[in-house]
């Protein structure tokens, strides 16, 4: 009779419930039973047969049946969710008893926005894992804001104080938003020397969440003072934002990691450059469970070491260096 045999599991070994682990993880991350089936090396029955064993043993149904995708039910979801922390725990300690601290296994979700992903958050990413060949990562992006709350990730990268203070952060590099404008603008209509004079500008606004995307704030935590700006063009793309600024079209409020290289080429000029505005650091957010696994903390390690040099100084390397999350 064919049989399954999870990854690391030896013929002959009575099934466990760490069995049943690694056997629902394949099952829990495939689309279908059928890509399940593939990536376990067995047939489509004997998957179907083990989940409903499975599912006996548990007294609780893990997964829709009928539906044309793998679609799990809340004890489903709630069973997974735990797999991969049980599953990194048993790893980490086999790796600490064989002697291979440096080597990381396993999977990653990283989620970002759009813009920071795609330029900054990538490019570290494909570095980290060509130096851990073991691991999987997944880099998700959007050009939504994040919804850490719903907690679809196993690090996230997010511009400015999170929202959910129940999550454990770790700030990876400095950021502000500076408001700036193209030099071709500010000889056509002056700079402004005023947060006051803003109002009489063409304010470029970026409609990058929930909140009030016109109110541009100012000042610091002690003295804030917010702004209500007008103009007549607003996206939700920080890139088209950026390019009608380019052309001379108004002033725009952006995150310096953004505008930073049209800043240093004199594309762009920071105006008001004598008015403080608020930090939006960068950090990086995970569960704020007590244990944190390795291959989390030293992708955190890794990007906090290498982000602010890519932000900053792009043609500089930084050392990797450790650092505790907050």
């Amino acid at each position: 009779m064919e049989s399954i045999r999870p990854p690391g599991q030896r013929g002959g070994r009575n099934r466990s419930s760490l069995d049943d682990l690694e056997f629902f993880r394949v099952v829990a991350s495939s689309e279908t039973l059928t890509a399940a089936s593939r990536e376990l090396g067995c047939s489509l029955p004997v998957v179907s047969k083990r989940l409903s064993a499975l599912e006996r043993r548990l007294d609780v149904r893990l997964v829709q049946r009928g539906a044309r995708r793998l679609v799990l039910t809340s004890e489903g979801k709630l069973y997974a969710a735990r797999v991969e922390a049980i599953l990194d725990q048993v790893r980490e300690l086999e790796d600490s008893v064989t002697d291979r601290s440096d080597r990381l296994r396993g999977s990653l979700v990283v989620e970002a926005t759009l813009g920071l992903g795609r330029a900054h958050i990538a490019p570290l990413l494909g570095e980290f894992a060509e130096a851990h060949p073991e691991l999987h990562v997944r880099l998700q992006t959007s050009d939504l804001p994040l919804r850490p709350h719903r907690r679809e990730f196993d690090v996230a990268v997010h511009v400015g104080t999170p929202p959910d203070s129940s999550l454990r952060m770790r700030r990876l590099a400095e950021n502000r938003r500076l408001p700036c404008a193209a030099p071709s603008y500010l000889a056509r209509h002056g700079a402004p020397a005023s947060i006051e004079d803003l109002a009489g500008h063409n304010c470029i606004v970026l409609r990058e969440n929930e909140s009030d995307f016109a109110l541009w704030r100012f000042g610091d935590a002690a003295s804030p003072r917010h702004l209500r700006v007008h103009g007549g063009l607003s996206s939700n793309d920080g890139d088209v934002v950026t390019g009608w600024a380019l052309e001379g079209r108004g002033v725009i409020m952006r995150s310096e990691w953004h505008i930073r290289p049209h800043l240093d080429r004199g594309e762009l000029v920071h105006v008001l450059p004598h008015i403080p505005t608020p930090s939006a650091d960068i950090y990086a957010l995970v569960e704020d469970d007590v244990h944190v696994p390795r291959r989390v903390s030293r992708l955190i390690d890794f990007l906090a070491a290498r982000l602010p040099g890519r932000l900053h100084h792009p043609k500089v390397e930084s050392d990797p260096a450790s650092g505790a999350l907050l």
